[in-house]
């Protein structure tokens, strides 16, 4: 029973490492053509997208400080910390804007693609999320 209450958690959770992943991933790569070939655009994707960065780290220290402590967090609290997850996580889909811009940087049509479909798919994982109990 305590996994079913924990599923939308533990999908949070592979979001954001999925997302962390990818980004350090595409800042590396990047970071070592920005070095090779400057650009601009580029420097300022790569901005974008390391901003996000530690805030995804602090959304994973903040979760997993309240699934050890659940039971010891005032309410107040837990609502306070429930709230920096929520600025942690907006910031990180703000950093799909930086591989977005990267993106529009090689053609605007492959731009826009990846950026309607990124909008789409926020959309579509936060209904998905909002309908757990």
């Amino acid at each position: 029973m305590h996994q079913i209450e924990d599923a939308p958690e533990e999908k949070r959770w592979t979001i954001m490492a999925a997302m962390l992943g990818a980004n350090m991933a595409f800042a590396l790569f990047q970071g070592i053509e920005q070095q090779n070939n400057p650009s601009t655009v580029r420097l300022i994707a790569l901005v974008i997208i390391v901003v996000g960065m530690p805030f995804q780290a602090v959304w994973f220290m903040i979760q997993a400080f309240m699934m050890e402590y659940a039971d010891k967090i005032e309410d107040n609290s837990m609502l306070i910390l429930q709230r920096l997850k929520v600025v942690c996580q907006l910031i990180s889909y703000f950093s799909l804007s930086g591989i977005g811009l990267m993106f529009f940087f090689l053609d605007w049509f492959i731009g826009l693609a990846f950026t309607l479909s990124s909008l789409i798919a926020i959309i579509m994982v936060r209904l998905a999320m909002s309908q757990a109990p």
